[in-house]
């Protein structure tokens, strides 16, 4: 009896050692389960900034082609903007020449009316004299958007020297006051008056439209002294149309 007492004895210690060994077993196993989802965790990480890497790979080449893109366009309005420019010049050169031949009379009213002129359209101011555009290029009157086929009045009486298309401003009417004061009404829809007519204050002398490129019904409004463009501001009774 002695002999199954230790035998037994021996065996449940071996039991214990085995149930331990078990337990150890179970540990490690739950410790191998845990650093898998850990190495599964940093798999998927390292997977969604790879994704994401390439996401922003693939925007950063969007934005740099978008970027070169407005660049050109931007070189393009430029461009397209300076020769506008340089045909509105042109034009009123040559205008200027023929005016100088055949003055009209009465060529101070225009000076009298500072401060006095009332606007030639309804509408809202949405660009000023001064105004930067495109490439450093600014804007020589102010634009004025309204209806379309809104009456565009003379501000003042005088002669008209241009009614046709201009390149930039589209139906284009432009009016001599005397004393080598200009005034320019651009973007048209039908012009009423031709060149050579006479005009008085307030007379329609056309329709407010969005030829030469406008993206809707507005007026360009400038005023020229001696060729050379001056703010229109001053000049008007109200600070707004």
């Amino acid at each position: 009896f002695a002999y199954y007492g230790y035998f037994g004895r021996a065996r449940a210690a071996q039991i214990r050692l085995i149930e331990e060994d078990v337990q150890r077993i179970a540990e490690l196993e739950g410790q191998l389960d845990a650093e898998d989802q850990q190495l599964a965790e940093l798999e998927r990480q390292q997977r969604a900034q790879l994704h994401q890497l390439e996401l922003s790979r693939v925007e950063r080449s969007h934005v740099l082609a978008s970027l070169e893109a407005q660049s050109h366009t931007r070189a393009q309005n430029l461009e397209r903007l300076r020769s506008q420019q340089a045909g509105l010049e042109k034009l009123l050169r040559e205008l200027r020449a023929a005016v100088e031949r055949f003055p009209i009379e009465g060529n101070d009213v225009f000076t009298r009316l500072r401060g006095r002129l009332a606007w030639p359209v309804s509408g809202r101011v949405v660009a000023r004299f001064g105004d930067a555009r495109a490439g450093g290029v600014r804007w020589d009157g102010v634009l004025v958007a309204t209806e379309r086929g809104a009456p565009v009045k003379a501000v003042c009486q005088g002669r008209v020297i241009y009614a046709d298309w201009l390149p930039g401003l589209g139906l284009l009417t432009i009016v001599d006051h005397g004393d080598g004061y200009l005034s320019l009404y651009g973007h048209n829809e039908r012009l009423y008056k031709a060149a050579g007519e006479p005009v008085a204050t307030g007379d329609t002398i056309a329709a407010a439209g969005d030829s030469g490129g406008s993206s809707r019904p507005e007026l360009y409004f400038e005023i020229r002294k001696g060729g050379r463009p001056v703010d229109p501001r001053p000049w008007f009774k109200a600070p707004d149309p």
